[in-house]
């Protein structure tokens, strides 16, 4: 080969660096996925994805079928549709629009249909709210979608190659939502990484539905009308592969690790600090920033506090994190949606750890629940030092009420 052939094949092998939001970065995944059916409808702030998607449609740098629907529950039909067809696809929303696809966000489990979408948290109305909150990825947590948290752009992009990984392997074959913070991780650029498309391509396989394909030749019964009949042996066939997600994960991101080069460590959670912590703080999404930045300086001065950010909320390990939240005197959640009416009237994301700790023959320490942060408020440095205070008296055997609201308006 000639020395000019070589030095560009070489280059074509290279990482680049762009400044890019986070909704960008997922926008480059799907082409770096070589995504074939992307559908779209405008609602803020996922919108920005179908956007920069455009941008490169338009610009001859991706090739992909782009439909603009009529509203988001046909943009989920479209995809959903194209998927069963064996075309891998795209599409989203955030808030009530991600709401108004309910419909088809619940047959998409149960039709063995891996479409990869992304939620801009927001919101869900009245009131009315651009903000971030976590209501509206989480509506679809109990019926067998794969739910994921990422926290920065290059989270994002890294997250949604691994996404379509796991969620078109043959023992798999459930959907996956990406879920994004609103405006605090939608709209913020930051320096990102783009993998070379070869790396990509020896990571992620073309989609391959093989005997579940819809087609001509291959005559299927797509959503039937199972009734009492096998309803149950459907829901069970669900079960088991949500059960095999852990493996796949666990499968996809070594080798994630082994042929891009970034090593995210445990799939499932992010510990920070917490080697020596007496307490920590959970939570999930772009709130690890100022969580981070407030747990420097508590340890400035003296306070042995950490931090766990959870990424795969389903599915969601929980042996593993109870096994890690049993070595700590007390935990505080802080949650970034609400649960009305749930057990002491707490987050959902609370009610998930306590539900994990609770068969854990480890050690138990309490929990507490915050609630902060929601329609996009800021969670701030004395936020998060007013929560470990409280933290820390519960692990001293002082009564503390096990939901909290913090940053109230006075």
């Amino acid at each position: 080969m000639a020395p000019v052939a070589t030095a560009i094949e070489e280059q074509r092998k290279t990482d680049e660096t762009a400044l890019i939001t986070g909704s960008e970065a997922i926008a480059v995944a799907c082409k770096l996925a070589d995504v074939d059916v992307i559908t779209a409808y405008p609602i803020r702030p996922y919108d920005t994805v179908m956007q920069y998607v455009a941008k490169l449609v338009a610009n001859g740098e991706m090739d992909c079928e782009y439909i603009v629907a009529e509203g988001e529950h046909s943009q989920f039909e479209i995809v959903k549709h194209a998927s069963a067809c064996g075309a891998r696809v795209f599409c989203g929303s955030s808030g009530v629009g991600w709401m108004y696809a309910m419909e088809a966000l619940t047959v998409t489990p149960a039709l063995r249909i891996p479409m990869v979408v992304m939620v801009g948290n927001r919101a869900l109305d009245d009131p009315g709210a651009f903000g971030v909150e976590h209501n509206d990825a989480l509506a679809v947590r109990d019926l067998g979608w794969q739910l994921v948290w990422v926290d920065n752009a290059q989270e994002a992009l890294d997250t949604a190659l691994i996404a379509y990984r796991v969620a078109e392997d043959r023992r798999i074959f459930l959907p996956c939502a990406i879920s994004c913070d609103g405006a605090f991780l939608t709209h913020s650029q930051a320096l990102v990484k783009i993998p070379s498309q070869e790396k990509v391509n020896e990571f992620l396989p073309r989609y391959n539905r093989a005997d579940l394909l819809l087609h001509p030749d291959n005559p299927i019964t797509v959503a039937p009308q199972a009734n009492e009949d096998w309803v149950m042996e459907i829901r069970r066939q669900n079960y088991a592969a949500m059960e095999r997600t852990f493996g796949v994960i666990k499968e996809a991101y070594a080798d994630f690790e082994r042929i891009l080069g970034r090593s995210y460590g445990n799939p499932f959670f992010e510990e920070y600090q917490t080697d020596d912590a007496d307490v920590v703080l959970m939570g999930m999404g772009t709130l690890s920033t100022p969580v981070k930045v407030a747990i420097r300086q508590m340890r400035k001065q003296g306070k042995k506090v950490g931090f766990v950010r959870m990424r795969w909320f389903r599915p969601f390990a929980a042996e593993d994190l109870a096994k890690s939240l049993g070595r700590f005197s007390a935990v505080g959640v802080i949650d970034r949606d609400y649960s009305f009416g749930s057990p002491y009237l707490g987050g959902v994301l609370a009610g998930e750890v306590r539900h994990a700790l609770y068969p854990s023959p480890g050690k138990r320490p309490p929990v507490l629940g915050f609630i902060c942060g929601l329609g996009g408020r800021e969670v701030t440095v004395p936020d998060v030092e007013r929560m470990t205070d409280s933290v820390y008296k519960a692990a001293e055997g002082k009564v503390q009420p096990l939901t909290q609201w913090i940053g109230l308006r006075e």
